[in-house]
């Protein structure tokens, strides 16, 4: 009987080139290795390999079984693969960024309710440092959220570059404004964005202009935030994203700083798989919109 493990040996022999870096490749020794060869050449009935001090080369024999050899693997690793995927949780553990905008979650919420309402997701709050803990840990499926260069251990998909604006309330002075330049925002009230990704770079941008302001509210609730600009009581930085019918957006002038939001897949999870069930394609949807 062919057994795959022998299969394995023979096409890494094929792939390295000789029996030492094919044993390597196989983690394992190079007497196992050969000893393997052999008792596939055994069971064949047929030398697989003309052996020199240099390079293996094969006989005409492992020269017929290499492409069956190679067609056999494939047809292994796709079986496993279709059933390790068919294992895969059908609840999706979704995280999602708290710096996101509420109206992503709440458009979800609502296509999902229309278009897949069997389908079963679980939303899990989270900063961004929390975030890739639990994808790392396995305790989330895929993330929503800020995608980083340092990231590339985890599989990628952007869907939105955005930049960040001021909020203003519609009653505000400059609410007719396009874009206002930083020296025109001395002598306002301001609030804080605790958990801003950005909180460093616009604290920078502020001060290095010499604008200190009041801050009349600290709040890491994004909504929070927005009814206090709302209300009157202050302007903030945000990311371009999050809108309000009673809040303007205009540009802060010199202020370039963008952020790349996209799915972040956790290693356990197939990212083929999630991408084409209902409850991503929604999503990618919603927040391209």
């Amino acid at each position: 009987m062919m057994e795959r493990y022998l299969l394995r040996y023979f096409l890494a022999v094929i792939d390295a080139g000789n029996f030492s870096k094919a044993a390597d490749q196989c983690n394992v020794s190079q007497p196992t290795l050969s000893a393997g060869i052999a008792k596939l050449e055994k069971t064949l009935g047929k030398p697989l390999f003309l052996r020199s001090n240099r390079r293996v080369e094969l006989t005409r024999s492992g020269a017929r079984l290499a492409p069956l050899a190679r067609r056999i693997e494939a047809e292994f690793t796709q079986a496993e693969r279709e059933v390790s995927e068919s294992r895969l949780p059908t609840t999706l553990r979704l995280g999602v960024l708290t710096t996101t905008p509420s109206h992503w979650a709440e458009d979800f919420i609502r296509a999902m309710a229309t278009a897949a309402p069997d389908e079963q997701v679980e939303l899990v709050e989270g900063r961004e440092r929390d975030l890739l803990e639990k994808l790392a840990r396995g305790r989330i499926d895929v993330a929503v959220t800020i995608l980083r260069d340092h990231q590339a251990r985890f599989e990628q998909l952007p869907l939105l570059t955005e930049g960040y604006a001021l909020a203003l309330s519609r009653r505000h002075r400059l609410a007719d404004r396009a874009s206002i330049a930083p020296e025109e925002l001395i002598g306002e009230t301001m609030l804080v964005r605790r958990h801003c990704e950005a909180l460093p770079e616009t604290s920078r941008f502020f001060t290095g202009r010499g604008i200190r302001p009041f801050f009349a509210a600290r709040t890491p609730d994004e909504g929070r935030a927005i009814a206090y600009v709302r209300a009157g009581l202050g302007i903030t930085v945000m990311p371009e994203s999050f809108t309000d019918p009673d809040i303007v957006r205009p540009a802060l002038e010199g202020f370039a700083l963008t952020r790349c939001i996209g799915l972040l897949f956790a290693d356990h999870v197939a990212a083929t798989h999630w991408r084409e069930r209902t409850p991503l394609r929604l999503l990618t949807e919603v927040i391209a919109a």
